[in-house]
């Protein structure tokens, strides 16, 4: 009774609130998108049918074709609205789902500094990072009153929906406002449970860190930039909201941009189509991961390797290669197929570090076959075409997927891992691609769609996404209503903490451009040296480094714009260094302290990451054999194009 009442108290309704909100805008998202889709797709065919009655007679049927194509140009602006809405919502999610990742900390941090700290010293610096976090949030909501009281005072309306932009960007005072509403509800539990010595002690911390500020008359930009940006990350606070006040503290302390400006930034940096990629791919793969469609590949998998030493492990990777072509992530795979594998694995007498490692290196891979949210934040980062950027990254994943596969047979087979027995007939093969064919539509459907010229990459993940959520809903009725609740929260809150870093990243750089950063790296470089195949190896140091510390897609949104000058007075390709860029990174995601992969993989088999981090060395070997061969070969990646 006391659990009941508890949970209809006003601070856990509170704690509610974006939820439903979330859910209901992420699933108009998908419907509008997917009616765009059809629609556009509709119209072009009519179009072209009008276009050519003669090879299309039928067309006659809906009058004369002349009036048919007079007709259905006028009829444009029902797929342009549609577009101008759906990214309106995804601005207002994306915003309001950030506070909810506040709550549960759930944020990309580099927290290697702070987990090695004494626990009341961490609970000390988590006030800290509390405050800096409701400076940034409280300047943002600040600058988001004046944003609309300017929009009050000087009207302007949307171009398709003819609204007041007032109101889309209602979302600023709004999402920055409930942002700092949570951030001091951390800040009351960190009061309840410190001492005051120690709470005063926290916010402390920020007075002395800007204090400069108040003393220096004058402070290169650069300098500020880079410093406070290096302490903020160091002491813990999100990578996102880091961006964000250092770029803050640089207007303020350089003056390099007009500070009511960086509003403005924070809502057209977002209020991108093909950013909106991210959330549709997420959703997908976690509906179709709560939908049952996991299970499926992995019997398919099974039935193709699983015969053979390590048959199962084989099968683990044959399956997040699968289940890449549908998520995007890399915890995501990790996690969808882990949960299967890993205490199968387990029990049927693989060594469970080595199961453990298993998984999570090949979950990597799924930030390398298409569809993949760091080709995303990098093509729009570094404005290049994202359909040939998930062309780019299909033999790199399927190589990088069959080298881990050798290695995984060699290892199994000196360690007396052997398969299992079963009927692998090639009716029994054939029996369970057909269980599995909804699953694998899922690649067709993506890939066929760009391809094929129907859809862009933001169409084909929306409608990626609605077909998971039919096939989890519908035909394999796996998806319950609460588990397309708890999926459709994830996909937001997921997506958000990625959308929340690119707009912040966006008004870092903007900074750097202005101080022609990019530029001065680019030249000091080539200064030291012009060999092309020296600076790529450079490079790929730089991201394995970066890659232990940093989680991907932080790392792109902040080196794209200071490595692509460099590499393209090298003559590298563009296509190509984001594939370089993304294996590098990848294999960060299975190297402590920031490794995700490892995190998830040691959260679903129980043990500590340090023995996943040995187990996984020879594996991880033979990726950075394959960022090599990457890098030096580019036609591995260029080959399809």
């Amino acid at each position: 009774m006391a659990h009941a009442t508890s949970q209809r108290s006003p601070i856990a309704i509170l704690n509610q609130l974006e939820k439903p909100l979330l859910f209901v805008g992420l699933l108009l998202m998908i419907l509008i998108i997917n009616y765009q889709t059809l629609f556009r797709y509709s119209m072009s065919t009519l179009t072209t049918w009008a276009s050519h009655p003669d090879q299309y007679p039928w067309i006659t049927l809906l009058g004369d074709p002349n009036t048919v194509k007079a007709w259905l140009r006028s009829k444009i602006g029902w797929a342009t609205w549609s577009e101008e809405l759906a990214r309106y919502i995804f601005v207002w999610i994306s915003y309001l789902a950030v506070s909810l990742s506040i709550l549960s900390k759930n944020s990309i941090r580099m927290d290697a500094v702070h987990n090695a700290l004494p626990p009341r010293l961490q609970n000390i610096v988590w006030v800290a990072i509390y405050a800096l976090s409701l400076l940034l949030t409280a300047a943002f909501l600040q600058m988001g009153i004046e944003h609309i009281g300017m929009q009050r005072e000087f009207t302007q309306t949307t171009p398709a929906l003819q609204i007041n932009y007032l109101v889309p960007y209602l979302i600023l005072p709004l999402g920055f406002g409930l942002m700092s509403l949570r951030t001091l509800q951390c800040l009351y539990e960190s009061w309840k449970n410190l001492s005051w010595y120690d709470f005063i002690a926290g916010l402390l911390i920020p007075v002395v860190l800007l204090s400069p500020l108040f003393i220096w008359e004058y402070v290169d930009a650069t300098l500020l930039l880079f410093c406070y940006f290096v302490v903020f990350i160091v002491l813990g606070v999100p990578i996102a909201f880091s961006l964000g006040l250092a770029s803050i503290v640089t207007i303020i302390g350089a003056d390099t941009l007009p500070l009511d400006y960086i509003a403005q930034i924070a809502f057209v940096s977002i209020d991108s189509f093909p950013i909106m990629a991210i959330p549709f791919f997420i959703a997908a793969g976690i509906f179709m991961g709560a939908g049952g469609l996991s299970e499926r590949l992995l019997i398919v998998a099974d039935k193709l390797v699983g015969s053979l030493p390590g048959g199962l492990a084989l099968a683990s990777i044959m399956t997040c290669m699968f289940f890449s072509a549908i998520s995007g992530s890399g915890p995501a795979t990790v996690a969808a197929i882990g949960t299967i594998t890993i205490p199968a694995m387990a029990a049927r007498g693989y060594n469970i570090y080595f199961a453990a490692a298993v998984v999570a290196c090949a979950g990597a891979i799924g930030v390398i076959i298409p569809p993949s949210n760091p080709f995303v934040v990098y093509g729009v980062a570094a404005q290049a075409s994202i359909g040939k950027l998930f062309i780019a990254g299909i033999v790199p994943g399927l190589f990088m997927g069959f080298m881990l596969m050798a290695i995984t047979y060699f290892i199994s087979k000196k360690n007396g891992w052997k398969g299992e027995e079963g009927d692998r007939s090639f009716g029994s093969i054939l029996l369970s691609l057909w269980q599995a064919k909804w699953a694998l539509l899922v690649p067709v459907i993506i890939l066929g769609g760009i391809y094929g010229g129907i859809m862009t990459p933001t169409e084909s993940a929306a409608v990626a996404a609605l077909y998971g959520l039919i096939i989890g809903k519908c035909v394999y009725r796996e998806l319950s209503w609460k588990k397309l609740w708890n999926a459709s929260i994830e996909a937001t809150q997921t997506s958000s903490i990625i959308i929340i870093l690119m707009a912040m990243a966006t008004i870092f750089g903007n900074i750097m451009t202005l101080e022609q950063i990019p530029e001065t790296v680019a030249s000091g470089v080539l200064t030291f040296t012009d060999n092309k195949y020296l600076i790529l190896f450079l490079i790929c140091i730089l991201l394995l480094i970066i890659g232990v510390f940093m989680e991907a897609l932080a790392a792109i949104v902040i080196i794209t714009p200071v490595l692509l000058p460099l590499v393209l007075k090298l003559g590298v390709d563009p296509i190509h260094f984001g594939v370089i860029m993304v294996v590098g990174l990848a294999i960060g995601f299975i190297t402590p302290p920031v490794g995700v992969n490892l995190f998830v993989a040691s959260g679903i088999a129980k043990i500590g990451i340090d023995k996943i981090a040995k187990a996984s060395f020879p594996l991880l070997l033979i990726m950075i054999l394959v960022l090599l061969l990457v890098t030096y070969v580019p036609a591995i990646s260029l080959v399809l194009l």
